[in-house]
């Protein structure tokens, strides 16, 4: 039942940077782990990044360790995926998600937006 509407993709080359917004819906967004997934063409949905409801427990996937930076911003109801040193391998769309139980740092993603494109050209 939670909205999510993801922004910030676009066509970039490799090396650049992009911050990806997801903006939510509802008044327990604050309470809630959200995520970032990307899928690439032919490819299946895998997982990028979480932040906990508090902002102070994060987790990447090895891939983006060290380019990517999750963070979130309660009082606007949004979270950001800032990303950095881009790479073709990087395009995909990205998803931002929520997991419902209140609190819980780790579940099922039970709500998702539609996606923004991420194109990283060589």
């Amino acid at each position: 039942q939670v909205q999510l509407a993801e922004s910030g993709g676009g066509l970039v080359q490799a090396g650049a940077s992009l911050r990806l917004s997801c903006a939510a819906s509802g008044r327990t967004f604050s309470s809630r782990t959200m995520g970032w997934f990307r899928q690439a063409p032919g490819k299946e949905r895998v997982f990028v990044s979480r932040i906990n409801w508090s902002g102070v427990s994060t987790y990447y996937a090895d891939s983006v360790k060290g380019r990517c930076t999750i963070s979130r911003d309660n009082a606007k109801n949004t979270v950001y995926l800032q990303m950095t040193s881009l790479k073709p391998e990087d395009t995909a769309v990205y998803y931002c998600a929520a997991v419902p139980t209140p609190y819980a740092i780790t579940g099922e993603y039970a709500s998702w937006g539609q996606g923004t494109q991420v194109t990283v050209s060589s």
